[in-house]
C-alpha cells in the first residue's frame, strides 16, 4: 500500500476535517460599514471613507499622500505616467513577478528591459540592473516578490547614480518593513494591489503612496480623469474636493465608497496579521531547513518585519532521489489539502505576457517592435526557479496556528522519507 497521499495513502492533514484558514477574513465591522455606505447614498467619487482610508493609510506608511486606484495594474500605469515615462524610454523590470509589471511599461509606450532575479530571494537582482541602464534608461520598478524584499538599499544608489525614478511593486508587501521605512515609501512612488488574494483586499483597487507633492498631484488627477484637486487641503491628506480644471489628459481609474469601507477595516487588521503570519513564517523555516533538500528563502536582516503574499522554499531534486519538482507539489498538495504551486512563469516566455499579440497597440515602429520582444532577455535565475526549485502556497496557511506549521513540515519530511515510492511512481 502507498504510503504517500498522492497515490492512496492517509494524508498528513484531512483539509475536509480540518479546514486550513479562509481568505478574505471580515466581521460585522465590515458588514457595518458597507451599510453605512449603502445608507448614505455617496457610493463613489472621493466619498469620506475613501478620503479616510487615503489619510490612514499614508500615515500607516509614512509618506505624505496615498491615492487610491482601480486595481493595481492600472496603479503601476498611472506611477509610469505621473513620472513623465513614455516612447522610447526604458524601465528596467526583474523577470519574475507577474507580467502587469512588463505590462504597464508597454500601455506607456516604454520598453521594459527584463532582467535576472537573485536566486535567494527571487527578487530583482542589482548586479543586473547596472549592467543594463543605459542612456535610455528612466525608472526601475522592483518588485518585492511573495515574502522577501528587494535589496533597496542598493536599488536607490543605482537610481541615485544614475538619476532614474524608482516605482516600488509592493502587490505582495503591505505593511513590511525596511530598516526603519515602510514598504513603498523608499522608492518615489509606491504601488500596491488590493485583489482579492492580497493581503488587504477589497475584492479589486490598488494604491498610490508619494512624497512628492508634484507626483501627488499628477496621481491624483491621473485616476480622476485629469481632474486637479482644489482646496486647503488635497485629496490625500483631506478633503478631496475637486473643480472642473484639468490637469492631464486622463481617464476614470477610481474605486467606491464600498472598497474603501472594506479597506478601512482591512487596515487595522494587517499589523497584527503581519505578526502573526511572519512569526510563523519563521518557525516553519527553522523547521524545513533541517529537510535535506529544502532551502527556505534568504531574509535580509535589514528587513524589520515581513509581509508574505505567499510562502515559498526552494527544492533540490537530487535530495528527493531525483523527483522533478512539480511531483514534489503534487505531493505536498495532497498531503495538506491545499494548492502548492509554482512561482510565476519568467517574463521572456510567460503566456500571459506577449506584446507581440497586439500588433495594433505595439507596432510603433520596426525598433519598437524589436525592443519589446520578451524572448531577447537571457533570465537564467528565473528560468531555474520556475523550472526546478519553486514550492509555492497562499499566506492564508500562515494564518493557522503554530502546530499547524509543524504538520506542513511534517508533510515534507514524509515526502523526504518516501521519495523512493513518490519517483517510482511518476516513472510508471
Amino acid at each position: 500500500m502507498s504510503n504517500l497521499a498522492l497515490f492512496g495513502g492517509s494524508p498528513v492533514r484531512d483539509a475536509g476535517v480540518s479546514p486550513w484558514p479562509r481568505w478574505p477574513i471580515w466581521t460585522d465591522s465590515e458588514r457595518l460599514g458597507l451599510l453605512s455606505v449603502l445608507n448614505s447614498g455617496i457610493w463613489s467619487y472621493n466619498g469620506s471613507k475613501e478620503v479616510e482610508f487615503n489619510r490612514q493609510f499614508a500615515k500607516f506608511n509614512g509618506t505624505e499622500y496615498s491615492v487610491c486606484t482601480a486595481n493595481g495594474t492600472v496603479a503601476l500605469q498611472l506611477a509610469l505616467e505621473a513620472c513623465g515615462i513614455g516612447l522610447g524610454d526604458e524601465v528596467i523590470v526583474p523577470g519574475l513577478t507577474w507580467q502587469a509589471a512588463a505590462a504597464a511599461v508597454l500601455d506607456v509606450n516604454a520598453v521594459p528591459i527584463l532582467v535576472d532575479v537573485c536566486e535567494d530571494t527571487w527578487c530583482i537582482d542589482p548586479e543586473a540592473v547596472k549592467q543594463t541602464v543605459t542612456p535610455r534608461t528612466r525608472a526601475i520598478i522592483p518588485v518585492h516578490l511573495y515574502g522577501c524584499f528587494c535589496d533597496m538599499d542598493a536599488v536607490m544608489k543605482i537610481a541615485e547614480e544614475h538619476d532614474l525614478r524608482v516605482i516600488e511593486d509592493c502587490a505582495h508587501k503591505h505593511g513590511a518593513v525596511w530598516k526603519d521605512r515602510r514598504a513603498g515609501s523608499i522608492g518615489d512612488i509606491g504601488s500596491f494591489s488590493f485583489q482579492l488574494s492580497k493581503l488587504m483586499t477589497c475584492g479589486e483597487g490598488g494604491a498610490l503612496i508619494t512624497n512628492d507633492p508634484d507626483l501627488y498631484e499628477k496621481l491624483d488627477a491621473l485616476r480622476n480623469c485629469g481632474r486637479r484637486p482644489v482646496g486647503k487641503e488635497k485629496a490625500g491628506k483631506g478633503t478631496g474636493i475637486y473643480g472642473d480644471e484639468g490637469l492631464i489628459l486622463s481617464g476614470n481609474y477610481r474605486i467606491t465608497e464600498f472598497q474603501a469601507a472594506l479597506l478601512l477595516e482591512g487596515l487595522k487588521r494587517l499589523p497584527s496579521q503581519n505578526r502573526n503570519r511572519d512569526e510563523n513564517a519563521g518557525y516553519l523555516n527553522s523547521l524545513l531547513k533541517e529537510i535535506p533538500g529544502i532551502k527556505p528563502m534568504h531574509r535580509d536582516p535589514r528587513e524589520k518585519l515581513e509581509a508574505l503574499y505567499n510562502f515559498t522554499f526552494r527544492y533540490d531534486s537530487e535530495s528527493f532521489k531525483g523527483a522533478p519538482v512539480r511531483y514534489f507539489r503534487e505531493a505536498l498538495s495532497a498531503e495538506l489539502g491545499f494548492p502548492v504551486e509554482p512561482c510565476y512563469q519568467p517574463l521572456n516566455r510567460c503566456s500571459l505576457y506577449q506584446p507581440h499579440t497586439k500588433p495594433w497597440r505595439h507596432r510603433l515602429s520596426a525598433e519598437y517592435w524589436k525592443m519589446i520582444d520578451p524572448r531577447r532577455f537571457d533570465l537564467p535565475n528565473c528560468e531555474k526557479a520556475y523550472s526546478q526549485e519553486s514550492v509555492c502556497f497562499h499566506f492564508s496557511v500562515l494564518m493557522a496556528e503554530r502546530e499547524d506549521m509543524q504538520m506542513v513540515a511534517d508533510a515534507v519530511a514524509k515526502i523526504s522519507e518516501n521519495a523512493e515510492e513518490l519517483i517510482e511512481k511518476v516513472r510508471v
